[in-house]
């Protein structure tokens, strides 16, 4: 039995997984790896990447302004610009509070937009999808949520993730997997609030974070998103492995039973060196 077979037996209409090895080869697979779904939240990290290619390209600065009075484009990737969670509206001051704002990402995909020249889309397509050939990703919709891909082109993702250079020079990936703003509360959909909700450049850092949608044997810096389409991508620095699961139903209590024994299964399963 393969350690990805579990997800056959979810509540779900289809799924697709895949782990990631230290070197970017996929150690297991499951269902289709070509088929496109809808990302949902998994959206935002790949516009996260797009931004940081930007960044390296010199079209924007990280703490460039950006969103309302006093936030950046630092405080928009890590969810602190104080932008409320759906509104163009802020409500508290930036880096003081961690508020899950998709709002604030549909800001930041304008932002890109504008210093470029070059649609939210469009960029994503050419810094992001063009370099590492992912051929069945793009942006449909909104920054925040409006993404489709499959599990061999987020695969491609996770093992850029682990081992940079095709996309991003290794100090830009390890920027973007730091706290940004450490110590901010705020609230993780679906699992309530967290005294400590450690977010790094688009995308959520586990830390002690308690429940959590990663396994109780994921180390603390393991970062990666969920999506509200059933969606989940993650990478474990410690064990050198990323994990990838697609499915087309809406995250509920199924999601929240499942996950977290999938990524444990997937920690024995392939232990560190």
């Amino acid at each position: 039995m393969g350690v990805l077979d579990p997800v056959g037996s979810w509540p779900v209409g289809a799924a697709a997984a895949a782990v990631v090895g230290p070197d970017g080869t996929v150690l297991d697979a499951y269902g289709p790896q070509d088929k496109v779904f809808p990302l949902a939240s998994v959206t935002k990290p790949l516009v996260a990447l797009s931004v940081l290619v930007a960044v390296e390209e010199g079209a924007l600065g990280l703490d460039d302004p950006a969103g309302p009075p006093g936030s950046t484009v630092r405080h928009l990737l890590s969810h602190a610009s104080g932008i409320a969670p759906d509104k163009d509206i802020a409500v508290a001051k930036p880096g003081t509070r961690r508020i899950y704002s998709n709002a604030g990402f549909d800001l930041l995909g304008d932002h890109l937009a504008a210093v470029t020249g070059i649609a939210c889309a469009d960029y994503l397509r050419q810094a992001l999808c063009e370099p590492l050939g992912l051929a069945a990703t793009a942006l449909v919709g909104p920054p925040h949520r409006g993404g489709e891909s499959s599990v061999g082109d987020l695969a491609l993702v996770a093992a850029e993730l682990l081992q940079p250079g095709r996309l991003l020079h290794p100090t830009t990936v390890a920027e973007l997997a730091t706290v940004q703003f450490p110590g901010l509360s705020g609230v993780v959909p679906g699992y309530g609030r967290q005294p400590h909700n450690d977010w790094g450049l688009g995308v959520e850092i586990r830390d002690s974070k308690s429940p959590h949608w990663t396994g109780s044997g994921n180390a603390p810096t393991t970062y990666g998103h969920f999506g509200r389409s059933g969606t989940f991508l993650w990478v474990d620095p410690v064990a050198r492995l990323g994990l990838v699961v697609l499915t087309d139903t809406e995250f509920e209590q199924w999601a929240k039973d499942a996950w977290p024994p999938l990524a444990d299964a997937v920690l024995r399963a392939h232990p560190a060196d």
